[in-house]
């Protein structure tokens, strides 16, 4: 994303405050979201945790629009109604990464970045004068600035992945969401998109919303923690005090175990199964004198 620690060109953005409340999500007549409260703040990142099914992704997806609610209030700072905006209005305030995006054919990653850029165009392809400066701050901020004339059916699925979010930065929100972006990132990219999602906070003042499946991962970038356990959030707050051993033991009906990193000093996690103790060979089989 950076290189060598070398700072890249500052986006245009502002940073908003978004509070969803009383969300309840649907399928089938069943629901799968109860109620819940998330609020993002400028300056922060907000991560959503939980097991599978725990409905997550799915309360990001709501936020974000792309999901109906059976009910819902989505305010941004405050005095505008989320969901009376259109979807053109909102998207100048919300953008989101999602989990899985199809492989663009014949474009190159220009083209693809270029889309962000969709909630200021208007009708019948009214010029964008900024469009070409949001996409360059996207394009460095991502590290794909090289890449930007490449045929996105020639990159691997990481590569395509920091495009995709470049596309969501030359959106310029206020709002960021992304579900599970690490998602296809070997370990270099993950690390770095975590950096870059604490720098568009801290930076910025970017008000980020994260879904994460990796509780190391989310203690190391969150201001914020959302724990869910189906459909209902069960804690929120900072890391600390969510992610308690008692606490993540009930909710992932495993034994998980909590410390701090030597090194980070930042709290870690350990699952322990049936094989957690190393033996020898002649151990497990029971031939050890």
């Amino acid at each position: 994303m950076r290189s060598g620690g070398e700072t890249v060109g500052t986006p245009r953005l502002r940073g908003h405050e978004l509070a969803a409340t009383d969300v309840t999500v649907s399928y089938d007549g069943v629901d799968v979201v109860h109620g819940a409260a998330v609020g993002l703040r400028p300056g922060e990142v907000t991560v959503l945790v939980g097991p599978n099914g725990s409905g997550k992704s799915t309360l990001l997806r709501t936020i974000a629009r792309l999901q109906r609610a059976r009910h819902a209030t989505i305010r941004i700072d405050e005095d505008t109604d989320g969901l009376a905006l259109t979807p053109r209005e909102f998207s100048r305030h919300v953008a989101l990464l999602t989990q899985s995006r199809p492989t663009p054919s014949g474009l190159t990653v220009r083209d693809i970045v270029e889309f962000g850029r969709y909630p200021y165009r208007g009708r019948f392809g009214r010029a964008d004068p900024d469009a070409a400066a949001a996409v360059d701050r996207a394009l460095a901020l991502t590290g794909v600035t090289d890449l930007a004339e490449r045929g996105a059916d020639h990159l691997s699925g990481g590569q395509l992945q920091r495009v995709w979010l470049a596309g969501c930065l030359a959106q310029e929100t206020g709002v960021l969401l992304l579900d599970e972006p690490t998602t296809y990132l070997d370990l270099r990219y993950q690390v770095e998109l975590l950096d870059l999602i604490r720098d568009l906070a801290d930076e910025h003042g970017i008000a980020v919303g994260v879904v994460l499946h990796d509780l190391d991962q989310a203690a190391a970038v969150a201001d914020r923690i959302t724990l869910l356990e189906a459909g209902r959030i069960v804690a929120d707050g900072p890391p600390e005090d969510v992610l308690t051993p008692e606490r993540l033991t009930a909710v992932y009906g495993i034994r998980i175990e909590v410390d701090n990193d030597p090194l980070t000093g930042r709290l870690r996690t350990r699952a322990i199964g049936r094989h957690h103790t190393r033996h020898t060979p002649s151990e497990r089989l029971g031939t050890a004198p």
